[in-house]
Parts: C-alpha cells; structure tokens; sequence
C-alpha cells in the first residue's frame, strides 16, 4: 500500500531553543553557513545521516540532548544570533524596497510591482527538498535565492511530481 502522507514527530523544544523551529520554517536556511552550522551543531553525527535536512533531524534528535543544548549558553547565544539575523532579513528594506522607495520604475516606465511570479517546472533550493533534476531547476533555484537576499518580491510557482 502507497502512503499517503509522512508525518514527523517531533520532541517539543524547550523554551531556550523555541526559535530553532523558526529558522527551520523558512528556506533560508539552505544557503546560510551560519544557520547550517548551528543545525550541525545540534548533532553532527545526525546531521549527517540525515542527508543534513535540518526538519528530519529535529524531528529525530532526542530530548535528552534538546535538554543539554538549552543549558549550553554558547549554543544558545548562537542560536539567538541566526534568529536575530533572520529576523533583521525578514524585516529590514533591502535592495528592491529602496528602489521603490526611490521611485524606480520597470523598463515600460511603470512602477516597480509588489509581487512577481517566477513560472518554473522545477526549483532547486536544497537537496533536502528534491523538486528538481538537473540545470534548469538549479538555475531556478539560484533564482529564488538572490531574489530573496535582494529582498525582490518573488513568488516561485511550479510543479509537484507525484513520481520522479
């Protein structure tokens, strides 16, 4: 029988580590050293058996060493700098927003839009999220990603395979 959906438990954090959920839910994450350092960090043997995909690992570390990362004052205090950058990427004007700002405008000589769609049939952002499968997905991927860091109101639409 096909499954029809996966499920991940995962153990509650204690409330030192409740930002780690955070920094996992957004994509970002993917090409940020510092982030993917701090998900090493929570378990560098897990981390590498699983594929270093920062949910599943969550979802499989024990309470046990949740418990001993939230007394650890050094991994804590990294955590609470990821989050605190993720929340100034998420937050603060970047590129894009001060063009805007100044009045930019679109080679039709019309105001810069407040959304784009970005039409791709696949996008690679992470191994860990297998949505593509070669160059075309990569370059789509890349896309999305400097579209981000420039603050570029993107919104990737593509495909959902149900096999391959």
């Amino acid at each position: 029988m096909k499954a029809l959906r996966r499920l991940t438990v995962r153990a509650a954090f204690p409330e030192q580590l409740s930002k780690l959920g955070e920094i996992v839910s957004n994509l970002r994450w993917s090409w940020h050293p510092d982030s993917l350092d701090l998900f090493q960090a929570v378990d560098p043997d897990l981390w590498d058996t699983s594929g270093r995909d920062p949910n599943r690992m969550l979802g499989e570390v024990s309470a046990e060493r949740l418990a001993t990362l939230a007394r650890d004052r050094r991994f804590v205090r990294r955590l609470n700098d990821v989050y605190d950058d993720l929340t100034d990427y998420l937050t603060q004007p970047r590129w894009y927003q001060s063009q805007q700002a100044a009045g930019a405008q679109d080679p039709a000589g019309k105001a810069l839009p407040d959304s784009i769609g970005y039409f791709s049939p696949e996008f690679g952002i992470t191994e860990t999220l297998p949505q593509y499968s070669g160059g075309l997905g990569i370059l789509a991927g890349d896309h999305l990603k400097a579209a981000s860091d420039l603050g570029v109101p993107m919104i990737g639409v593509g495909l959902l395979y149900g096999a391959g």
